[in-house]
């Protein structure tokens, strides 16, 4: 399994707090597999605890597909931007950057987590709200994607 490399550029971005990225994984049903071959778990969206600030989305993202892909980018629908992250120690401390493209090879399952590897979601509409879903678009390298729906949670439930 090729494990996500973060390279020395990813801890000299930019550090944001860690709130949004702490705490226990949810269970939630698989998405059927799409054309890009991929299938998501455990997916949610937690919207951050002080307005104005990025939510974040964890899900296990299989590879149902026979050949490896890259995920290259990430779309959400009424956000507008968004970021992979990854949390990495350096100097003794925890540190949040963004990341370049995810490699999950055919029949492995990358883990988008608290603490860990996650996405970043900036500048929410108002329409997304606990209790609700969005779309999240996962684009791979060469173009396929898959769109996966994602239930969001408030800021203070389990993530």
């Amino acid at each position: 399994m090729i494990k996500p490399v973060f390279a020395a550029a990813l801890l000299a971005g930019s550090s944001l707090g860690l709130a949004a990225c702490g705490g226990a994984q949810e269970e939630t049903p698989s998405a059927a597999t799409d054309a890009a071959g991929l299938s998501i778990a455990n997916a949610r969206m937690v919207l951050p605890a002080v307005e104005g600030n990025p939510a974040a989305i964890y899900f296990d993202l299989t590879n149902d597909g026979e050949r490896g892909v890259a995920v290259r980018k990430v779309e959400v629908d009424g956000a507008g931007k968004t970021e992979v992250h990854a949390t990495t120690e350096w100097d003794g401390k925890m540190e949040m950057g963004e990341t370049g493209p995810q490699a999950v090879q055919a029949g492995d399952t990358l883990k988008f987590e608290p603490g860990g590897l996650h996405i970043m979601v900036f500048d929410l509409s108002p329409d997304l709200v606990a209790g609700s879903e969005t779309a999240m678009t996962l684009t791979v390298a060469g173009g396929k994607s898959a769109t996966f729906t994602v239930p969001i949670q408030a800021a203070g439930e389990n993530r």
